[in-house]
């Protein structure tokens, strides 16, 4: 089982939208795959068609302990796919969970019972650094930031990377980052080709080869409830997804081989 996080302190970098599309390119290739929104915006969630402000059972019950985590599981469109969701209760936990002891474990110690059921788990974290985010790096053995190519984002990521390795040593020997994506990007710019350039001499092996291009049918997307494989199979955000997604798989013994013993 392969445990990702996918952050960035920074909004609007398409975090989301590559959750979601990467999760069902893996599940197209036969993985199975839990995503689980850990953002109180629940955009993940909406992504899907579900109603977010009816939910009677979301990750906020699953950090306050009032349900077990497979009790609030959803089916998606996609076969192998399934949800944990969210809504904007879970903006609640951090202030309830603030004097609680062990607090940045609750996630690991919930989702624990059900991880080895699946063969990804893709937790999509919101735009900052507080108890939620914590608990995810927490939980995860993987980090992948998406990064958006239209803005001069070094320095933003490079006090992300740190963050994490902050992270790692006082909480998770296991955590790496393992993976940067260039989302958004637009080959007629030079900022985005300077982008990525930057990125890749910085951070070399750790960005993806493949490029998440910017492209009309993945804004549309989330209007559909599907993922872009299935809302435009033929576009070019849907190619690029599908390359992601296999050059991750390719990557699974290369990462496991790196990864920290248990």
């Amino acid at each position: 089982m392969r445990s990702i996080a996918l952050t960035n302190q920074k909004g609007g970098v398409a975090k989301t939208t590559t959750t979601v599309n990467l999760g069902a390119c893996l599940s197209e290739m036969g993985k199975k795959v839990l995503l689980v929104d850990l953002d109180p915006q629940g955009n993940m969630s909406s992504w899907f068609g579900l109603d977010i402000h009816s939910l009677e059972k979301s990750m906020y019950n699953v950090f306050l302990q009032e349900v077990y985590f497979e009790e609030i599981l959803k089916d998606t469109c996609v076969h192998n796919l399934t949800l944990a969701p969210s809504n904007v209760a879970l903006a609640g936990v951090e202030r309830i969970l603030a004097n609680e002891k062990e607090r940045d474990l609750i996630l690991r110690k919930r989702i624990a019972p059900v991880a080895n059921n699946y063969d990804y788990i893709l937790l999509d974290c919101p735009p900052s650094l507080g108890l939620i985010t914590i608990n995810a790096l927490t939980f995860v053995k993987e980090v992948f930031i998406p990064l958006e190519t239209k803005v001069l984002a070094l320095n933003g990521l490079v006090t992300l990377v740190n963050t994490v390795q902050i992270i790692k040593e006082r909480l998770n020997h296991k955590l790496e980052v393992t993976g940067i994506i260039a989302c958004r990007f637009d080959s007629r710019t030079n900022l985005s080709n300077e982008v990525y350039k930057q990125v890749k001499e910085r951070f070399h092996e750790k960005v993806f080869n493949t490029i998440i291009r910017e492209n009309v049918r993945l804004a549309e997307c989330p209007i559909s409830s599907k993922p872009i494989t299935m809302y435009a199979p033929e576009s070019s955000g849907a190619k690029d997804y599908i390359a992601l997604a296999k050059e991750v798989v390719g990557l699974e013994t290369t990462r496991e081989k790196d990864m920290p013993e248990e």
